[in-house]
């Protein structure tokens, strides 16, 4: 409690009470308490002052009538587009073991591709879908497998700013207040040449009102891992069926002979008892931890703050690897009169190791009749000797996992917004925003001789035993946006919002590899100590430089609280393209019908909402080279002419490429009764993705393999369906239900 315009104040007891000497005259007492609505009384201390019995209401919750779309703020009941809202409580009721899985559980077009080939590797970044895909991969893409899982990686964003996929699946989720899923043209038309894929924007909690909390959350993660679906031969039965496929029959007596002596060797085995179960070998149920702590206060009006800090260990089900994960944010907010400071500086720290244990689905291969040991119980290098049957004799997994190795990588980012936010008059309000980003990473990868990797080295090859490689990678961005809104009602009929946003981004990355040979022992893993480069190798490295300017502007329109219309337009420029193609439009067009809000629907206490709408859309996608559109050349670096060096091209220049376009249509309906306790939605799309960006091969004799161009079609089509509800909903808990469902075609 506060008298308005003073610091002057007091705080009630554990039973609501409070006491406090006030000054001569007339005084405004402001109530508030967090997730309360605030309440202002009048007081006269010239005259006497009764008890004063002061009920606060639950504050209504604003993310049920406002879209955060990352720029603008719109009001959801004349919003055209096709967005899920996440609210903080439910994040908590649907928590999981990231924000990833979080989001998949409570959203079904937020899908994460699955990949057996990886499992539950805590390391292994999955590739995200909103929708289906939007772009299609070319051979060299394939090869390269982190770009083909970025193509069609939604665009995230965090507190107006763009940020990595890794960067959200290591975010602190006990700092976030809400996330929106904008999935339909409407929606993400207001990002250009980025929301081809749809978008995930992710608002951080600012500091809350009142005095100094520190609060704290602990918990324990289990991975454990599942082998339900395998169903392999036990010794006895690999056996046999080896047996009966003809395994141990020769062409020759003495071919036949060899195969017979291995059968009754393998047989003895299997009759001692020799059963293993290898895919166990590799596993384990993996018990992490994550603890989260969080303090935070201020005076309303004035300064607000809050720190936090959270530590995150990852145990994978494979021996050996696991992510800790370390993130400090400092936020500061500062109101003065009709102005807001806002920032916030956010370090985090990421160490993930892989499992010296190496692929499981190497374990998957290896018969159940060999034990991996010798009769002295140490483990060998190979399971068999080398027969009629291998050639060479199978490595031992298990073997590798008996040596130091090190496959280790750590990243470090550094970020710090800043946002400052003007009201000159009640209906306008002008915001700008600026992002610094700092990543640094490297990484280790050591192998010694003694590795499996070496084992067919000849004896003038023993230099060469023993691995080292080593990478380094450091990027640098900015993000810098101002955004004037304004909304007003004109004749208590007549609604308008406009809103325009000019945004420029550029982002830089260097990266360096170097991979050494020679380490003789195992004990000496530094990189100095390798003897030379690998063979017919030397130092790698590639860089990049991307920049985006766009211009967007968004008007709303509403009739009565039934009839709205939402456009937007944006022109965006970036130097992925080329040079004479640097330019694209964008644009949405959407209409809707608050059916509720007719006369005729007048009486139906139970129907809060029954809203139709449509939406048509062009947005564009640039997850992709940053030279693609450039002619680029390779220096021949081991050969020269005195102190010149040659070159040669690599690939054709394209000064028309453009921007893939994706045509997006939406038609959805929205229903909530019962005071929103309970919510339908449902929606049918079809997006056309054209201008796919592909590499167009060619014949050598051109003296380069291939060059960018726009070619092709992809087409995703669907229905979502989805509903939500509480089961119990008040101001001290709230049990939640959900049920969506969404089906979808690709061509």
């Amino acid at each position: 409690m506060l008298i308005k315009g003073t610091s002057i104040g007091a705080a009630t007891d554990m039973d609501g009470k409070f006491t406090f000497s006030i000054p001569v005259g007339k005084h405004v007492l402001q109530f508030s308490m967090v997730g309360m609505e605030s309440k202002e009384i009048v007081i006269d201390s010239n005259k006497e002052i009764p008890e004063i019995v002061v009920v606060l209401k639950p504050a209504k919750n604003e993310l049920e009538d406002v879209v955060v779309t990352g720029i603008f703020k719109k009001s959801r009941e004349s919003f055209t587009g096709a967005v899920s809202t996440i609210t903080e409580k439910e994040l908590k009721s649907f928590r999981g073991r990231n924000l990833l899985s979080t989001l998949k559980n409570i959203d079904p077009t937020f899908n994460i591709i699955e990949d057996n080939t990886y499992g539950s590797d805590p390391n292994h970044l999955p590739e995200v879908q909103i929708r289906g895909t939007s772009s299609l991969p070319t051979v060299e893409d394939l090869k390269n497998e982190t770009k083909t899982s970025n193509l069609n990686t939604p665009l995230i964003i965090l507190d107006g700013f763009e940020i990595t996929l890794q960067r959200m699946l290591d975010l602190n989720d006990e700092d976030i207040s809400s996330v929106t899923l904008l999935k339909d043209g409407s929606a993400t038309a207001i990002y250009g040449s980025r929301g081809a894929n749809g978008v995930v924007v992710i608002e951080s909690k600012r500091p809350e009102v009142g005095k100094l909390r520190l609060s704290y959350r602990g918990s324990l993660n289990v991975e454990v891992p599942d082998l339900t679906d395998y169903d392999l031969l036990n010794a006895r039965e690999k056996l046999q069926l080896e047996v009966d496929a003809g395994l141990y029959e020769g062409k020759f007596s003495n071919e036949t002979m060899r195969l017979q002596d291995r059968y009754t060797r393998v047989k003895e085995a299997v009759a001692r008892g020799v059963d293993t179960y290898w895919l166990s070998k590799p596993l384990r149920t993996g018990v992490g931890h994550k603890h989260n702590l969080r303090l935070e206060g201020g005076g309303e009006g004035g300064f607000r703050y809050s720190a936090s800090v959270q530590y995150n260990d990852v145990k994978g089900v494979m021996k050996g690897s696991d992510r800790k994960t370390f993130n400090g944010n400092v936020d500061l907010v500062y109101e003065f009169g009709s102005l807001l400071f806002r920032n916030s500086l956010e370090v985090g720290l990421s160490e993930a190791n892989e499992s010296p244990y190496g692929s499981f689905d190497q374990y998957v291969k290896l018969n159940p009749y060999w034990t991996g040991k010798d009769k002295k119980g140490e483990v060998m290098k190979e399971l068999e000797e080398t027969n009629d049957l291998f050639n060479p004799g199978p490595v031992n997994p298990l073997y590798d996992a008996t040596l130091d190795l090190v496959n280790q990588k750590k990243v470090t980012t550094i970020t710090d917004n800043f946002a400052i936010e003007w009201k000159p008059w009640k209906d306008m309000t002008l915001r700008s925003r600026i992002g610094l980003t700092k990543t640094v990473g490297d990484g280790d990868n050591f192998k010694p001789a003694e590795h499996s990797d070496f084992k067919d080295y000849t004896d003038d090859q023993i230099f060469r035993r023993g691995k080292y490689t080593y990478f380094s990678d450091k990027g640098f961005s900015y993000d810098w946006d101002i955004t004037l809104s304004y909304s007003k009602i004109f004749a208590d009929k007549h609604e308008v919002y406009v809103g325009l946003n000019y945004n420029l981004a550029q982002s830089e990355s260097k990266s360096y590899t170097f991979t050494m040979e020679g380490f003789p022992q195992a004990n000496l893993k530094m990189l100095s100590m390798a003897l030379q480069y690998e063979e017919n190798g030397k130092p790698a490295g590639s860089e990049s430089v991307k920049r985006r300017l766009g211009l967007t502007g968004n008007v709303n329109y509403i009739y009565d609280g039934r009839y709205f219309a939402d456009i937007s337009y944006r022109v965006d420029v970036a130097s992925d393209f080329g040079s004479d193609k640097r330019f694209a439009p964008f644009y949405s067009l959407g209409l809707g019908w608050n059916i509720n809000q007719e006369k005729f629907m007048e009486g139906i206490a139970w129907l809060d909402r029954l809203k139709l709408r449509a939406s048509y859309a062009v947005t564009g996608s640039v997850n992709f080279s940053a030279y693609q559109a450039l002619a680029s050349y390779e220096y021949f670096t081991g050969d020269r002419y005195r102190y010149w060096f040659g070159s040669k091209l690599m690939g054709l220049a394209n000064e028309d490429l453009t921007w893939q376009e994706t045509d997006k249509w939406n038609v959805g309906l929205e229903l909530a009764v019962l005071s929103n306790r309970l919510r339908l939605t449902a929606d049918y799309y079809r997006n056309t993705t054209g201008n796919l960006l592909s590499e167009m091969y060619l014949p050598l004799a051109n003296g380069f393999p291939s060059y960018t161009a726009n070619i092709g079609e992809v087409r995703n089509t669907g229905v979502e369906l989805s509903a939500f509800g509480y089961l119990i909903r008040n101001t001290e808990r709230n049990i939640i239900w959900s049920l969506s469902a969404s089906m979808g075609h690709e061509k």
